[in-house]
């Protein structure tokens, strides 16, 4: 008899459209260097949370940009998009500010400095 082991796959591409129920836009609007903190767990959280939430919720505890969680995470920047919005409106996280219109190319090229290095250093 010999040993049948099922051939390695490829990455799926039916998990990133499982994961946001097909949805493509994210119900929060978030900029890709938005940041993103964790909030302290309320009392009154209805929703349970799938492996790839939690994980998101977990590395939320550092503030990272939605880019940076991404990359981390594994999933293509638009699934974290669609995740961490429904995570704000559940409650579990929240966007910090990062620019307003009116910042100054200084400003803007720091927060860009910011994201580059959180990216590398992953």
């Amino acid at each position: 008899m010999t040993d049948r082991s099922p051939e390695p796959q490829g990455p799926s591409l039916v998990r990133p459209y499982s994961l946001t129920s097909g949805r493509t836009k994210p119900a929060v609007e978030l900029a890709v260097e938005a940041l993103i903190r964790a909030l302290p767990e309320p009392v009154n959280r209805h929703r349970e949370l799938d492996d790839v939430e939690a994980a998101i919720v977990a590395l939320c505890a550092q503030s990272p940009s939605v880019a940076e969680i991404a990359a981390r995470v594994g999933v293509p920047l638009g699934v974290a998009r669609v995740l961490v919005a429904d995570l704000v409106e559940a409650g579990y996280v929240q966007v910090l500010a990062t620019l307003r219109d009116d910042a100054t190319d200084d400003e803007r090229r720091q927060l860009i400095e910011r994201v580059l290095s959180g990216l590398r250093s992953i």
